[in-house]
């Protein structure tokens, strides 16, 4: 294997702000660290406009039934999974609309296999078995040096094959930036780690901080929100049912439309008491509209019937403020 030098990376610097730590209290070791970490937050801010532009070009193809497959290696491979996980049960998102890809296959996420990102073919090998749609699919490479091999061959193919590309990397310049792979470089530069080379401590932060921002911003571009309410969310325990009748009750207010004993929509409005019985009205409407929040507020709002409701939503493309507006206008 040839040896690689990666010591003029800014990720593999030594922090001279750091070079004692371990000679001082603990409350002074954790303050330098939380006061490195607020470096890591500051270095995302020159990349919004990128990461603003690879949003607006992955959400109509997500809007269409593209993906979005995240790949790395070790803490980047485990933050893309982290991110591509979490999107199901918060938006009711398809399970395959957000894939995450470790170097060295799931196993990797619980334990390290440390030599599974250096050959770039597996990377390629791993977006095959997928079955990628150019048209459609988004790859977004995530590699703290940018050098990743792993993650370099994915890049390579998807972009050999028409795909959207974005990278993630906290170096500059990298192979990853001047690959011509890389449709949209988003690069926060967070210089060197409280522990050299640790690159799951700042640069890990500004890596979850970015893939925040893209799938949260693609989910909010096509209609997964209402304003900052998650009106997609999945209702699959307690908190989160809890959380679809306070999301009901702050669009609708006190009084709107419930599905009766029978499942028929009230002819009118009705008050909605703020306690028990509420709730089990509430809860009773998302039942019947199949546990969607979402199609619950429309037929609260507008007292249409789940399937009326169902079609509207369709017509707007899924976003429930287009069709809360229509029928404000009636």
């Amino acid at each position: 294997m040839t040896a690689v030098d990666i010591s003029s990376l800014q990720t593999e610097g030594r922090n001279p702000r750091t070079a004692d730590i371990d000679s001082l209290p603990t409350e002074e070791v954790v303050t330098r660290m939380h006061h490195e970490d607020l470096v890591a937050a500051q270095a995302v801010e020159p990349c919004i406009s990128v990461i603003s532009q690879a949003i607006d070009a992955i959400s109509p193809k997500v809007r269409r039934g593209g993906r979005v497959i995240y790949m790395g290696a070790g803490t980047s491979g485990r933050l893309g999974v982290l991110d591509a996980s979490e999107i199901p049960p918060t938006y009711s998102a398809p399970p395959t609309q957000f894939v995450g890809l470790i170097a060295g296959g799931d196993y990797a996420i619980r334990n390290p296999i440390e030599g599974a990102e250096d050959i770039p073919e597996k990377g390629k090998e791993a977006l095959e078995e997928l079955k990628l749609d150019p048209e459609l699919d988004t790859v977004v490479g995530i590699a703290s040096s940018g050098r990743t091999p792993y993650v370099l061959g994915g890049l390579a193919y998807a972009k050999s094959i028409g795909c959207t590309t974005a990278g993630i990397a906290c170096a500059s310049p990298s192979e990853m930036e001047t690959s011509g792979n890389v449709d949209y470089m988003i690069t926060p530069i967070t210089g060197p780690e409280v522990v050299t080379g640790s690159t799951r401590m700042k640069a890990g932060t500004a890596t979850k901080m970015v893939l925040n921002m893209i799938s949260t911003g693609v989910m909010i571009r096509i209609g997964k929100t209402c304003g900052n309410l998650m009106v997609d969310v999945k209702v699959s325990n307690l908190k989160l049912r809890a959380r679809s009748r306070r999301i009901l009750r702050t669009i609708c207010g006190d009084t709107f439309y419930v599905i009766n004993d029978d499942k028929s929509v009230s002819s009118s409005p009705q008050t909605i008491p703020n306690d028990t019985t509420g709730d089990l009205l509430i809860d009773r409407t998302i039942a019947a509209c199949d546990e969607s929040v979402k199609l619950a507020i429309v037929v609260s709002k507008t007292g249409l019937s789940p399937a009326e409701a169902k079609l509207e939503l369709t017509t707007a493309e899924g976003v429930l403020d287009r069709v809360l507006k229509e029928h404000a206008k009636c």
